[in-house]
């Protein structure tokens, strides 16, 4: 409980932290929303001022950022200026289609990551040894936008197998998870085949041998246990990249998520809408490695002390 305390307390600075550079951030980046805004409708330079005047930007930084932070502390995320709708509002109609994308490909990428780690490891100097080194390899160099066009050139155009936009049921979900969590499992199969070599060679490992349990026992229960802490770290380090995959993967499958919505408000330069999407993956990310430290504390009494 200490542990989850300081966590708080921390998680409270990271996310005034990022509101504080998103906001000054977009503060100082070219453009006139204003203008952006108004300019589909031909609207003349008195019309851009006064629509200036009404959104506050032409009023001090300082008192901006103070007004931010004061509907913050509130819990409200401001206006859309586009759609004139609660930012908060529009994230949470956007929320639920990401957050299945983010499940289903880290579900994915510790599958395939997992697997290809432990067979790597098993099979050190071998050819199995080098096809999962070049496999890991490839998931972390590959786009996320090439892939997913490969996939749905291969998948969808050619085998027809599975559809090519991601909108729909769990069929139109297995395609944008794939490619998501290919990209994912590049980092943890690396991490696990480096865990599981070590923990193979482990005095506690040698001495489960020794008593006559088989091999598959001794990899599942004793070697996979040590790995899956790791695994778990590197997913919670690669959460941020995992968001940032999910903006390019909802585009390129024409799925609805915060990726569109923060695509959209930013060509717009609708800034509530972007600081509202900001926030929201910090708060995310602070949430989801302090999960993965709680869990690795359980599966490694060793950490409990440390977090304590």
């Amino acid at each position: 409980m200490r542990y989850v305390g300081r966590k708080s307390l921390q998680a409270i600075f990271v996310l005034w932290l990022a509101a504080t550079l998103v906001f000054f951030a977009l503060l100082v980046t070219p453009g006139d929303p204003a203008g952006a805004l108004l300019a589909a409708s031909g609207a003349t330079a008195e019309d851009v001022a006064e629509r200036r005047a009404e959104l506050g930007l032409d009023d001090p930084p300082l008192l901006q950022y103070t007004r931010y932070v004061a509907d913050l502390a509130r819990g409200e995320l401001g206006w859309s200026w586009l759609h004139g709708r609660p930012v908060g509002q529009m994230i949470l109609e956007q929320l639920l289609p990401t957050a299945e994308l983010a499940v289903a490909a880290t579900a994915v990428g510790l599958a395939v990551g997992l697997s290809v780690g432990v067979l790597a490891a098993v099979r050190r100097t071998t050819w199995l040894d080098t096809v999962a080194t070049v496999v890991a390899v490839l998931g972390i160099s590959t786009p996320t936008y090439w892939s997913g066009l490969l996939a749905i050139l291969f998948f969808s155009l050619r085998l027809h197998w599975l559809p090519a936009t991601g909108e729909g049921g769990l069929r139109h979900l297995a395609l944008p998870a794939l490619v998501l969590g290919f990209a994912l499992s590049g980092s943890i199969a690396r991490m696990v085949r480096a865990r599981v070599a070590e923990v193979i060679e482990s005095p506690f490992v040698l001495a489960a041998r020794a008593r006559g349990l088989p091999a598959r026992r001794v990899l599942c229960v004793h070697v996979l246990r040590a790995a899956l802490g790791p695994a778990l770290a590197v997913t919670a380090l690669q959460f941020g990249f995992l968001l940032g995959g999910a903006v390019v993967t909802e585009s390129v499958f024409a799925r609805r998520g915060l990726g569109r919505l923060a695509v959209e408000a930013i060509l717009w330069q609708d800034l509530p809408v972007v600081r509202g999407v900001v926030l929201v993956g910090a708060l995310a990310y602070v949430l989801v490695n302090l999960a993965s430290d709680l869990i690795q504390a359980w599966l490694d009494p060793r950490l409990r002390e440390e977090l304590a």
